[in-house]
């Protein structure tokens, strides 16, 4: 371990019984061995997005089902998750192989995201569901209420925008799709009449898809966005 797991038991408030499910969950795949945290992300994933849909159906009582899943979608997503594994230090409890570690893996985005999904998964599976709407309430604080209204997704912000300003429809396409079966990466094509090609991967066609418009709009001027 990179760092001693009795600390993140205190941070996250909760000694496992089964101390091996914690290790499991921050166990990257370069390690090598039967065990990484993938398993526990997938399982982690459903449980973390189930705790906030009932938070916020219970928060926001009179929107619809579309505007709730604009913030389910806003609170879960890579990005946000990797904030909040950084606030809790999470990085320095991954264990790591050696290149891995030196290629900066702490401080990687998408792992943190994913090692936060599993430790969440490994959560539910030593004390249940109460714990972890418990620490994800604590840890998710006010964000849950800051948004004043529900997010746009990045490809109906783009689409809405391109509308707006007479242009076709953004046009996504997959340029190639590598990796093994279990852990793909889609590279994505994104054209706007009128704008430079802009390319972005993900896990899956629609995070590839959503990194492509995020990155367009990012990268876009700000007298274009009006």
């Amino acid at each position: 371990m990179s760092a001693d797991i009795e600390k993140l038991q205190e941070i996250i408030e909760h000694r496992f019984e089964d101390t091996a499910l914690l290790k499991t969950a921050l166990t990257h795949s370069s390690v090598g061995g039967p065990r990484n945290y993938e398993r526990l992300e997938f399982l982690g994933d459903r449980v973390l997005g189930l705790v906030i849909a009932e938070l916020l159906y219970k928060r926001f009582p009179h929107e619809q089902e579309g505007d709730l899943a604009k913030r389910l979608a806003a609170l879960v997503q890579g990005d946000f998750l990797a904030q909040i594994a950084r606030e809790i230090d999470l990085g320095i409890f991954i264990e790591f192989s050696e290149a891995e570690a030196q290629s900066g893996g702490q401080e990687n985005a998408n792992i943190l995201a994913d090692v936060f999904e599993s430790m969440i998964g490994a959560l539910y599976l030593d004390a249940g569901y109460e714990h972890c709407e418990a620490l994800i309430q604590k840890l998710w604080g006010e964000r849950l209420e800051q948004m004043v209204k529900p997010p746009l997704h990045p490809k109906t912000r783009l689409q809405e925008w391109a509308q707006g300003k007479g242009l076709p429809l953004p046009e996504y396409r997959i340029m190639t799709q590598d990796g093994p079966d279990h852990a793909p990466v889609f590279e994505i094509a994104l054209k706007v009449k009128g704008y430079e090609i802009f390319f972005a991967q993900g896990k899956s066609r629609q995070i590839a898809e959503k990194a492509a418009a995020e990155g367009f709009w990012e990268r876009l001027p700000a007298g274009h966005k009006a």
